[in-house]
């Protein structure tokens, strides 16, 4: 890949993070204006479902419909709906770092659930930053404190859920990015319309509906920077880029709400972090490791070939 890939690759996925960061804002402002959960996770799913079937089906048809296996990609759905559920439930109750800081342990529960699921080893390296990402969620949440609120359950299980999302994304790897953003988004908004309507509020002013809409553009786009970004730059080189949530949700946690992270959220989001980037370099050692092997394999089998035609 090429360095000015890379570049616009890391680019385009910083803002498809600033994104992400935007949805989560938008949503803890929307509950925070009188709309019910479900109400705002329905027209983030909604708003998302509308964007990507105007895009997919004028040049891909209904064939966009169809997945090479219905029974994950459900599975795959549900527990992305679920992720997103838990954790507007904890953005309404909590500071939007420390629900931030809470997913960023996805990853590192994601590489221990790969050995039961998808039978991959761990490294003496993985290992240590798995234990570093608990330890860092511990730190976040606190128990130990007089002012743990019950909201971090629904964080904590919103980090589960999410993983187990990224998992079931990693069994459908073969399946096209349309395919699973519409179902994801199509089977959300079917199984939350029920609830959405029946606690449905009415929006107290032309900006909390500007807002409704904006949540599902933010959805739809964050998405589709992520998937361009992987299309043009390694992946290796845009896994950093995702800790700049941090500082983003950092920025708009203090601009829009008036929030300041406490010692305890900074403290563990930079174990979490750290847990983190040994993940990341865990992954480069390995792939660095199987490029060598596969080098050494063609040069050994280059010099059998020359040896025989010697012979020759």
């Amino acid at each position: 890949m090429k360095p000015a890939g890379n570049l616009t690759g890391m680019l385009l996925f910083a803002g498809a993070v600033m994104l992400f960061t935007g949805l989560d804002t938008t949503a803890k402002w929307l509950m925070g204006s009188g709309l019910a959960i479900m109400q705002v996770a329905f027209v983030r799913y909604a708003g998302h479902l509308v964007i990507t079937l105007l895009a997919v089906l004028p040049r891909q048809g209904l064939g966009a419909l169809r997945s090479v296996d219905p029974k994950k990609q459900l599975l795959r759905s549900l527990a992305l709906l679920s992720s997103t559920a838990l954790n507007f439930v904890g953005l309404s109750y909590l500071p939007l770092t420390t629900v931030t800081a809470i997913m960023f342990a996805s990853p590192v529960l994601v590489t221990l659930l790969a050995v039961p699921l998808l039978q991959e080893k761990v490294s003496p390296l993985q290992f240590v930053a798995i234990m570093l990402g608990f330890f860092g969620v511990l730190v976040v949440v606190a128990p130990w404190g007089n002012d743990l609120h019950w909201a971090i359950l629904f964080s904590l299980g919103a980090c589960i859920c999410n993983s187990f999302y990224y998992i079931f994304s990693r069994m459908l790897a073969r399946e096209s990015t349309a395919t699973q953003q519409i179902w994801a988004s199509g089977i959300a908004t079917i199984c939350l319309a029920p609830v959405a309507f029946m606690q449905w509020q009415e929006p107290a002013s032309w900006l909390v509906v500007v807002m409704m809409c904006a949540i599902g553009l933010f959805g739809a786009a964050s998405h589709s920077l992520t998937t361009l970004a992987h299309r043009i730059a390694d992946a290796s080189v845009l896994a950093p880029v995702i800790y700049l949530q941090l500082l983003f949700a950092t920025a708009l946690g203090y601009l829009v709400f008036g929030q300041i992270p406490g010692p305890s959220t900074v403290f563990g989001a930079i174990i979490i972090v750290s847990g983190g980037v040994l993940l990341w370099l865990s992954g480069r050692r390995k792939r660095l490791a199987a490029v060598r092997a596969s080098a050494i394999a063609i040069s050994s089998e280059q010099s059998h070939m020359k040896t025989k035609e010697e012979k020759r």
